[in-house]
């Protein structure tokens, strides 16, 4: 069982560093952007509170790019968080976080994902229950040694405070986690994925979410940097939009987060603002043998110790 904790005292702490996180990130986004701005659209949820949705589209660098914070309640935790759970079925519920995804326009920046979260469930006569859950991946289309090393050296460190265990138990998790199954293959290098954190107590379970949404936009932004002006054209762009295909099938197919949004009546618009702009989907395409994208299955589409 987790450790018992005052609801009000824990909830404070956390959704005010999830509103810092959400804006940090924007304004470092907008800052590498350029040229967008993020707009917010702030909604209320038909069970209990709401959230702040922050959308940038057609930037020089961010095609579109989401930072969502959101705090909802609700009567009954939705499948998707009570399948490997069912004594919490007809708990009611908060789940609060900031989930972020960006799709660049340059075919050589990597789409990544990230999302920190913080769930309570309650039932009669019974202590809260608590835990925490995040991490993050990313999705390449034209693969850089570099850029690989770099994003799972900090995410390796994110995770070092906490134990040497810890990286490689949440990298593992993640490479299964973000694999999809119909097609055998992974969605992109990985990164980090760990859910119903507990057992370390509240302060080192929060701590640990804070490192994780503290390294996210360190692990990305050098490599946006780096690849921003790199030249592209008509075959990397359609190629670009043929592997999003694989982007949008995971996340409507396999992913628990969009799941556990709509079955909790969330509100859609922002739960399907993960889906990039544009995508394509081509019968039975295999890549040029010996190309650059061909590269991408054969050496950045694996299961591999980057650090």
């Amino acid at each position: 069982m987790p450790e018992k904790i005052n609801l009000t005292e824990a909830i404070t702490p956390v959704k005010a560093y999830l509103h810092a996180l959400q804006d940090r990130l924007c304004t470092i986004l907008e800052t590498e952007d350029g040229s967008a701005q993020f707009t917010e659209d702030s909604w209320k949820h038909q069970a209990g509170g709401g959230g702040r949705t922050r959308y940038l589209a057609d930037g020089s660098v961010f095609e579109k790019a989401g930072v969502n914070f959101s705090h909802v309640q609700g009567f009954n935790l939705p499948p998707a968080a009570t399948a490997k759970r069912p004594e919490l079925v007809d708990a009611r519920f908060q789940a609060m976080g900031v989930s972020v995804v960006i799709h660049p326009l340059n075919p050589y920046i990597p789409t990544s994902h990230a999302n920190v979260r913080f769930i309570v469930a309650e039932k009669p006569d019974a202590d809260p229950i608590w835990w925490f859950g995040g991490g993050f991946d990313l999705t390449p289309y034209y693969g850089f040694d570099e850029d690989c090393r770099h994003w799972h050296q900090t995410a390796k460190a994110a995770c070092e405070p906490f134990g040497n265990d810890v990286y490689p138990h949440y990298k593992k998790w993640c490479d299964e986690y973000f694999y999809l199954k119909h097609r055998h293959e992974p969605r992109g290098i990985g990164g980090l994925f760990f859910d119903d954190l507990n057992e370390w107590g509240f302060e080192k379970s929060f701590a640990f979410m804070r490192s994780v949404g503290d390294s996210y936009i360190q692990a990305y932004q050098p490599i946006v940097a780096r690849r921003k002006s790199h030249l592209f054209g008509e075959r990397e762009r359609n190629f670009q939009c043929y592997r999003r295909g694989r982007y949008v099938e995971f996340n409507l197919l396999y992913d628990r987060g969009t799941l556990f949004g709509l079955q909790s009546g969330g509100r859609t618009e922002s739960i399907l603002m993960s889906l990039p702009p544009l995508v394509s989907w081509k019968y039975s395409y295999q890549p040029e043998l010996g190309s650059e994208e061909a590269k991408l299955y054969e050496k950045y589409l694996i299961a591999k110790d980057w650090v």
